[in-house]
């Protein structure tokens, strides 16, 4: 079974070719700056790399050219002769709780989801609606980001807000990077030897986007992002939690604009609006006042999350880390971790300097994993399930 994974962004397309159930990694493009003069394509096969510079205008001429690519290098004669093409889209809404066959009725509810999630919602469309064209007969598949939290209970989803907000508006935590603390979810119940449904684990994703997860008996049962990914932890350029009255005085006194005011919080705060820097292997290299700053408020906020999670779940079994500051940061995880030992977590110094699989003591009473995360993966084998269930049904 050979399943294309597409995950279509406003300026990009990442495009995974996989054969499965063995989950090989046939071919990986990824195609950066759409509709700028010069597009970057990076194209990776049976480990080689090749680098194109290409002038790409929209997501058609993007995916005609990973069709003529697979092609040229005898991976794949046609997009028509795959066994499904999956969809990563990350706003499902309360609408979609797993993998899902897409057909007229859910693209109109991703379309009536744009609201709620118009960067990126959009952009996943576009990708579905031209890869339908491509290949009409293929079966297209949608994961949703929201998915995995669809298990949050009311009293976590809902808002202290008038509850008619939510009756009549939807106004409420939806959760996000679902697809990714999924995968993690499942490495680390592989890597402990126990089903998922018997864990308790805190999943941490820490990357320019960053949300902290509490799974109970292989659910989650709260997550950091609410409403939209801008809520919890610090990011990147999102400023993560703050007191709501700040965006009321920034408009009222200070003379803010709604669209002002929305692209500061999303686009410059976080580290970015503490230190001036997004990258936090920049950060760590300047190391002055203001970056320090940064590093230390990112850690102590993550550190917050974990212990008002260990308070829901009463055992936890493991804490994982994963993305780009997850899995490569042993100055981050060490300074979340730090002063945690009276609650049974001890750090392997040398294993986190090492970037490890497992990072703790062999007398950890709370395992600490360093998982590298495949969202593309997770979206391939959760459509293969539905494939083969679908082919048992008929």
């Amino acid at each position: 079974m050979k399943i294309a994974v597409i995950n279509s962004g406003s300026s990009s397309i990442k495009f995974k070719l996989y054969k499965m159930p063995q989950s090989e990694l046939l071919a990986h493009l990824h195609i950066e700056k759409i509709g700028e003069a010069s597009s970057k394509i990076t194209f990776r096969y049976a480990d080689k790399k090749e680098l194109f510079e290409n002038k790409i205008d929209n997501h058609h001429e993007g995916l005609k050219f990973i069709n003529k690519t697979l092609k040229e290098y005898q991976i794949l004669e046609h997009f028509s002769l795959l066994d499904a093409i999956a969809h990563r889209v990350v706003h499902g809404g309360d609408f979609f709780k797993s993998a899902t066959l897409i057909d007229k009725d859910v693209i109109s509810k991703i379309r009536e989801l744009i609201v709620l999630s118009p960067l990126h919602n959009e952009a996943n469309l576009e990708g579905i609606l031209v890869s339908l064209k491509k290949a009409p007969d293929v079966p297209q598949i949608a994961l949703f980001d929201t998915s995995f939290h669809s298990s949050l209970p009311k009293e976590a989803y809902l808002y202290a807000l008038p509850y008619e907000l939510y009756k009549e508006h939807k106004i409420r935590r939806f959760g996000f990077h679902g697809i990714s603390h999924a995968y993690v979810l499942k490495k680390v119940a592989h890597l402990m030897q126990k089903r998922a449904d018997e864990l308790n684990i805190i999943t941490l994703h820490l990357g320019n986007g960053s949300s902290a997860c509490a799974i109970e008996n292989g659910k989650s049962i709260d997550t950091s992002m609410g409403f939209s990914p801008l809520e919890g932890l610090i990011m990147g350029s999102r400023s993560g939690d703050i007191d709501p009255q700040i965006v009321i005085y920034l408009q009222k006194e200070l003379g803010y604009t709604m669209d002002e005011t929305e692209k500061m919080l999303n686009r410059g705060s976080g580290l970015l609006g503490i230190c001036g820097e997004i990258d936090l292997r920049e950060i760590i290299k300047k190391d002055d006042e203001l970056s320090r700053l940064a590093i230390d408020m990112m850690s102590r906020r993550v550190k917050k999350y974990i212990g008002s999670y260990m308070a829901l779940l009463g055992r936890v079994d493991a804490i994982a880390f994963c993305a780009g500051i997850g899995e490569n940061s042993p100055l981050i995880r060490e300074k979340i971790v730090q002063n945690l030992e009276l609650f049974g977590i001890e750090l392997e110094s040398e294993a986190n300097e090492k970037n490890l699989t497992k990072i703790t003591k062999q007398t950890s009473k709370i395992e600490l994993f360093v998982i590298k995360t495949d969202e593309e993966l997770e979206i391939a084998l959760e459509a293969a399930a539905l494939i083969e269930k679908n082919t048992k049904a008929n």
